[in-house]
């Protein structure tokens, strides 16, 4: 069982490719967000990979650090794979970059299609496409990669408020 997944709330997906980085970041982002709102109860939130080199892994520790470092703790988290099931018990599936929206489209449903979104779509202001992946890079790639997070995150809870709680 996922956690926090119950047909009474809209349950958010953050796919990247080995669940490490960048989709157990937005996933600790959102959950610390809407915590912050009290809306716990209506948003379930969880994270998974295109990929299961890292299935069982805990988040990079870079990307922990970098979290912790903004108060919001990743380390229990564990990576896995997106299943199939996925597509229907998750409201929205949010990728991370280009390349994993096109791998969940492939992989996708035609019925659960709408629910696949690109995640900076969520943070028009910044002007970027795509969450960079901070693993191979040096240097303050991870705190950039938290910031974008940050700030999608702020903009997919004020569309999911807008559009899907009543």
């Amino acid at each position: 069982m996922r956690p926090n997944l119950s047909a009474d709330r809209v349950n958010v997906l953050f796919v990247c490719t080995g669940n490490i980085c960048r989709s157990p970041t937005a996933e600790g982002v959102f959950l610390h967000l809407i915590r912050s709102r009290n809306l716990e109860s209506r948003i379930g939130v969880d994270s998974a990979g295109t990929g299961a080199w890292h299935q069982g892994e805990a988040p990079d520790p870079r990307s922990q650090e970098t979290a912790l470092s903004r108060g919001i703790d990743i380390s229990t988290q564990q990576a896995r794979r997106v299943h199939t099931d996925d597509f229907h018990e998750f409201d929205l599936i949010v990728a991370m970059d280009s390349s994993h929206l096109h791998s969940l489209r492939a992989d996708c449903p035609s019925t659960y299609a709408d629910r696949l979104r690109l995640f900076m779509e969520y943070a028009p202001e910044t002007r970027i496409t795509d969450v960079p992946d901070p693993y191979y890079g040096a240097g303050d790639g991870f705190a950039r990669v938290f910031d974008m997070i940050e700030a999608a995150s702020e903009g997919l809870l004020r569309d999911i408020e807008a559009n899907h709680l009543t």
